[in-house]
C-alpha cells in the first residue's frame, strides 16, 4: 500500500506563539542600530540570537569596567567606600536593565508583528480606509527606519546624556570607583564615554519608539473602521489591542528596576529612606499608565458612536420583533395548529435579548481593570524587595499573609 503523502511544512500546524510572522509592521526591526546588529550576526530579520545579543552588548558596558576598577584597586570591598562590585545602580543598570532593553525589542517585535494583522483579519479596516491603514504602516516604518533621528538621538546622548556622569551618582556616597584624583578614575572615563551613553541611547530610542506607536495609533483611529457593537470581546472587536500591553512589559519592567536600583544606592550609602521616595515611585507609575494607557483612548470616539448606533440599531429590530411576537403569541394570531412550546421565536427572542444586552455593556473604552493591574504589576515588582529596607524578611511575610488572608 502506498505511503500517504507527506505534508508540506507550510501545512503543518503551527503552535501560533512560533508561527511566522503574519504582518510586516514592527517598531523594533528597522533603523541603523538593526542594520548594525545583523551586518555583525547578532541579530536576523525576526530579531533571533537575542542571546548572543545581550550577550555580546552586556560585556562591551560592563566588563571593561569590570577590568579597568579591578586594575586601579576600585573593585573590590574595601578599596573605596563604593567599589565597584558593591554598586548597586551600576550593577542593576549593566546586568539587569540593559538586557531588559534589549529582551525588550525580541518581545515587542514578536506580539506587534502577531496582533496588527488583527485589523485586516479581523475586517476591522473596510475597502475605503485600507489605503488610509496602509499609509500609517508606511509612515510608520519610515520612522523607524530613520538614520536622521538615530544620529540625532545618539548625538543627544553623547553630547549632554555623557557629561551628566559625574553629576548623576549622590554626592554624598563617599569615595567611588568612578573617581580618581579629583577627577574621573579609567573605569569612570569608559562609563562616561561608552557604557552609559549606550544605555542611554537605547532608553531615548525606546522613547521615541513609543511616540511612533502612538502617533500610528493616532492615524489608525482617524479611519472609520467597521467595529461590531455586538463582538464577544465586549470593544466592537478592538479588544486584542490590549493584549499589546504585555508586549512592552520589558521595557517597564527595566525602568522600574532602574529606580529601584537608584533607590537602593541611596538608602545603602547616603541614609536615605524608602518613604521619602514614595512620590518617585508614584510619578513613574502615573506616567507608565499615561504613555501605555494615553494611546488605547483614542478609539473611545468611535467606540462609543459604535455602541449608540448598535443601541439604536438592535434597540429598533427589538422592537419591531418584540411587537410582532406580542401580536403572534399573546393575541393569537397563529396558526391554530402551532405549538408554543419547542418555538423557535421564544430562543430568538432570548438570543435577541442577550446581543442586546453585549451592545448595552460594550466598553468605550479599551482599558480595563485588567489591563491596569497588569502595568500596576510590571512597574511594582521591581520596587518588592526594598521592602526589606524597612523590615526583616519573616514580618513582611507575615504581614502580607494577613493583607492576603
Amino acid at each position: 500500500m502506498r505511503a500517504p503523502p507527506a505534508v508540506p511544512p507550510s501545512a503543518q500546524p503551527v503552535d501560533p506563539e512560533f508561527a511566522p510572522l503574519p504582518a510586516p509592521f514592527s517598531l523594533v526591526a528597522g533603523g541603523p542600530l538593526f542594520q548594525l546588529l545583523r551586518r555583525s550576526h547578532l541579530s536576523d530579520n525576526s530579531l533571533h540570537l537575542l542571546q548572543r545579543r545581550v550577550i555580546c552588548i552586556t560585556l562591551i558596558a560592563w566588563l571593561p569596567l569590570l577590568v579597568l576598577a579591578v586594575a586601579e584597586g576600585r573593585a573590590l570591598p574595601g578599596s573605596v567606600d563604593v567599589p565597584f562590585l558593591l554598586d548597586i545602580e551600576a550593577q542593576v543598570r549593566f546586568l539587569v536593565v540593559l538586557p531588559l532593553l534589549i529582551a525588550a525589542e525580541w518581545l515587542a517585535h514578536r506580539r506587534m508583528s502577531l496582533w496588527i494583522a488583527q485589523f485586516t483579519e479581523r475586517g476591522l479596516v473596510p475597502p475605503a480606509g485600507m489605503q488610509q491603514f496602509q499609509h500609517a504602516i508606511a509612515s510608520a516604518m519610515r520612522w523607524r527606519n530613520s538614520v536622521a533621528v538615530e544620529l540625532a538621538l545618539l548625538a543627544v546622548v553623547v553630547l549632554a546624556g555623557a557629561s551628566l556622569v559625574p553629576h548623576h551618582f549622590a554626592a554624598d556616597e563617599g569615595t567611588t570607583w568612578r573617581q580618581a584624583d579629583g577627577g574621573l578614575s579609567a573605569a569612570g572615563l569608559w562609563l562616561r564615554a561608552v557604557a552609559m551613553p549606550l544605555v542611554q541611547f537605547l532608553i531615548l530610542r525606546w522613547y521615541f519608539r513609543l511616540a511612533v506607536w502612538t502617533r500610528f495609533l493616532w492615524q489608525v483611529s482617524r479611519i472609520d473602521l467597521d467595529l461590531l457593537p455586538t463582538h464577544p470581546d465586549g470593544a466592537g472587536g478592538l479588544g486584542f489591542l490590549a493584549a499589546l500591553l504585555d508586549g512592552f512589559a520589558a521595557v517597564i519592567v527595566a525602568h522600574a528596576t532602574l529606580l529601584s536600583a537608584r533607590i537602593a544606592q541611596q538608602i545603602f550609602y547616603a541614609e536615605a529612606t524608602l518613604p521619602e521616595f514614595v512620590p518617585e515611585i508614584g510619578l513613574l507609575t502615573a506616567l507608565v499608565m499615561l504613555v501605555f494607557l494615553g494611546p488605547l483612548m483614542l478609539f473611545v470616539p468611535q467606540l462609543a458612536r459604535t455602541q449608540r448606533v448598535g443601541l439604536a440599531q438592535y434597540g429598533s429590530l427589538a422592537s419591531r420583533y418584540v411587537r410582532e411576537f406580542d401580536l403572534k403569541w399573546v393575541h393569537g394570531r397563529t396558526d391554530p395548529g402551532e405549538p408554543l412550546v419547542g418555538s423557535a421565536d421564544i430562543q430568538s427572542l432570548a438570543d435577541l435579548a442577550g446581543s442586546y444586552d453585549i451592545v448595552r455593556g460594550m466598553r468605550v473604552a479599551l482599558v480595563s481593570t485588567t489591563s491596569v493591574l497588569r502595568l500596576l504589576l510590571y512597574t511594582l515588582v521591581p520596587f518588592l524587595p526594598l521592602l526589606l529596607t524597612m523590615m526583616p524578611l519573616d514580618e513582611l511575610l507575615k504581614s502580607l499573609v494577613k493583607l492576603l488572608l
